[in-house]
């Protein structure tokens, strides 16, 4: 065992650049790239990336809530990440008569900071592989099943003995390619974290869904939090007794710009890629799973834009919600031309074609067709699952009433939920989007995967109008003044009203006939994934292969760079306010400025004020607030996104079109002082020039 994790290790992070800057590597291993890294402009030793025996770079960079990255930029625990990684908190602590989505928020000294209910970051402490350890006592003979439960009772005495004698630690026990390595990654977890400051969303979100994933961009996407810990530098519940954490390590800050060809390098949590599958998955992929996706949230977008934009108190409502429906749905329509623009699915079959001609005769033979026959098996059922996700699941009242129910039957109190729920909840848009959900389930979804209370509701009622008027007319669910009042003594009850009668309905349907599928299926495919891998790299002995991201922290480098999307189009790398300025528009409501930033720049003085930068870094999802660091390892950047022509990149990397999108760091430090009039916040950064 211990041989094969040596030999995977050095397939793995073999000193030998990949196609452009292609990548995303772990820290503990970077010294295997660290050559290359250097060769290209890099300053900085491994030791200084990654370290446990010093302060490193890595103790400077969190994992922001459940799914972003953030730095450390002061040593009074000053935190930087996106306005979109933020947003959730910031809408929460939002009202018509303090607007902090429209207006911004700042506080002015250490007591305006605002506590955010729910809200950790998490330091790594460290990693290691344990593969050996991992799979201690497993041999060839046994089934999978026996191997499951070997990793199970292992890793749990890993994370068990990681988390002993450390306050706040975390610990997880990750498989990387497949499931033919493992690594041990212990975090440790601040549960009192602050607003410090946020621009207004038409600087932070500006250009809104329309430049969302597209360049040139323009957007102020950044928002500002502390970190606080008990006296004792250690993890705590919110406090007023809690003072500034005090982190090991925090970037230090460059006003120095950047131009094309500078070295750039992201250090963040990226959430998720696949780009070692089959030909099936891509084709999924490409041709139902994301045109299906992308219709279905269109007809909510749409719904949830009209009244929107008739009321105010329902846009502060659903900004956090639209924004979370829209993300998705952008970036899915460009990795559907992604994907296709580079024959993606062809070259995937063209692959798997030179495969096996090689694996004739060796223990891979028949590899790839056993994993067409499953995907036929598992993509009917997949896609009904998707289906659901994206129309029953997303009918708010529905979700409220299964999840009051299962609280309810935890004997737990449903009051503080109630409020939270009603809170941004407007009735009309989930009226209308019931209908649309339910009109879409049914015209589209397969009738042997119609759950049969879903057929015969239809059927009494005639149409989808006609049972959204009789659901939410008769549900407690709709009620507020009702449903904060339930106790376990009603459920009885509730299991008959209409609305957790669809949910339960569709509970049971998917438990009981999708998911037992879902998951055998899976289950196979997770297993010849597991030798599909291992082939490639016997395969493809001089590729270096990285591990798929999944939201463990990773190093990406590359350069600045702009690109051509088409023929005849030729973007720079770099955004100013002078185009900000050329998009304002007080009638739209994304691209309507502050008209403080107007007055700025009718002064004079700012033409050239940097805005955003493009490089080749590959980041996905999760890499949202993570710092972009230049040569010297001092930061530059904050990364929040990739250009709408390289969103494919979770799948495939194409070094032609792939880009990240940064904000400047000096555009943030410009809106601080400017707009927020917060550059007190200056006094702890530490600056390099």
């Amino acid at each position: 065992m211990k041989r094969m994790t040596i030999i995977l290790a050095a397939l793995a992070f073999l000193f030998q650049p990949l196609m452009a800057d292609e990548g995303m590597w772990l820290p503990v291993l970077i010294s295997q790239r660290i050559g290359d890294m250097q060769a290209k402009g890099f300053k900085l030793s491994a030791e200084d990336i990654y370290s446990v025996n010093q302060a490193s770079l890595k103790d400077a960079v969190v994992l922001f809530g459940g799914g972003c990255t953030g730095e450390i930029v002061s040593d009074e625990g000053l935190l930087l990440t996106n306005h979109h990684c933020g947003y959730g908190y910031i809408q929460r602590h939002s009202s018509v008569e303090h607007d902090y989505l429209k207006d911004g928020f700042w506080a002015m000294n250490r007591s305006e900071e605002l506590p955010n209910r729910g809200l950790s970051v998490s330091f790594l402490e460290r990693m290691e592989d344990v593969t050996e350890a991992v799979l201690k006592g497993y041999d060839k003979s046994m089934t999978e099943k026996q191997r499951d439960s070997v990793i199970r009772v292992n890793s749990a005495e890993l994370v068990r003995n990681a988390m002993q004698g450390g306050k706040g630690l975390r610990a997880n026990v990750e498989a990387l390619y497949y499931g033919n390595q493992y690594f041990l990654f212990v975090y440790k977890i601040y549960r009192d974290v602050r607003l410090v400051g946020a621009p207004p969303s038409s600087i932070g979100k500006f250009g809104g869904d329309t430049d969302n994933w597209m360049w040139p961009r323009h957007t102020g996407d950044f928002s500002i939090f502390r970190v606080y810990a008990d006296k004792d530098n250690e993890p705590a519940d919110y406090s007023e007794d809690n003072v500034p954490f005090r982190p090991k390590r925090s970037f230090k800050i460059s006003r120095a710009g950047v131009k094309t060809g500078d070295f750039t390098f992201v250090y963040g949590c990226p959430g998720s890629t696949k780009e070692y599958v089959v030909s099936d998955e891509v084709r999924y992929v490409s041709e139902i799973s994301d045109p299906q996706k992308i219709d279905l949230r269109t007809k909510r977008l749409d719904i949830q834009k009209k009244y929107m934009s008739r009321d105010q108190a329902v846009r502060i409502q659903y900004s956090s919600k639209n924004a979370g429906v829209s993300n998705a749905w952008k970036k899915w329509q460009g990795e559907v031309k992604g994907l296709k623009k580079m024959h993606t699915v062809a070259e995937k079959e063209a692959f798997e074609a030179r495969f096996n001609q090689w694996a004739k005769g060796t223990e891979y033979e028949g590899l790839v067709d056993r994993l067409h026959e499953l995907y036929a098996n598992r993509n009917p059922f997949y896609h009904a699952y998707e289906y659901y996700t994206e129309t029953i699941r997303a009918i708010e009242l529905i979700q409220f009433a299964g999840s009051v129910v299962s609280t309810l039957e935890q004997e737990k109190p449903v009051a503080g939920y109630a409020d939270s729920f009603f809170k941004d909840y407007y009735q009309p848009i989930d009226e209308e989007v019931f209908v649309a959900m339910v009109e879409a389930f049914d015209k589209q979804m397969d009738p042997g995967f119609k759950p049969g209370y879903f057929k015969e509701k239809l059927a009494e009622y005639g149409s989808a109008e006609a049972w959204k008027d009789a659901l939410f007319s008769k549900s407690v669910f709709t009620d507020k003044s009702k449903v904060i009042r339930l106790t376990p003594e009603d459920l009885q009850e509730l299991y008959s009203d209409p609305a957790y009668e669809l949910q339960e309905a569709f509970t049971t349907w998917y438990y009981d006939m999708v998911r037992p599928v879902i998951d055998d299926t899976n289950a196979k495919i997770r297993l010849a994934n597991r030798d599909y891998m291992r082939a490639q790299m016997a395969f493809e002995p001089d590729k270096p292969f990285y591990p798929d991201a999944n939201l463990t922290l990773r190093v990406a480098y590359g350069h600045v760079e702009g690109y051509v999307p088409a023929d005849g189009m030729e973007f720079e790398p770099v955004s100013t306010l002078k185009g900000i300025i050329e998009k304002d528009n007080p009638d739209i409501f994304d691209y309507n400025i502050p008209q403080a930033l107007r007055d700025i720049y009718a002064a004079g003085g700012y033409e050239d004020q940097p805005v955003c930068f493009l490089a080749t870094n590959h980041t996905s999802g999760g890499n949202s607030g993570s710092p972009v660091i230049n040569a010297d390892g001092n930061l530059i950047g904050i990364n929040f996104d990739r250009v709408w022509e390289g969103t494919m990149s979770d799948i495939v990397f194409d070094p032609d079109v792939c880009r990240n999108i940064s904000l400047d760091i000096r555009y943030l430090l410009f809106i601080v002082d400017k707009i927020g009039h917060a550059s007190y916040l200056f006094d702890e950064m530490n600056f390099v020039d």
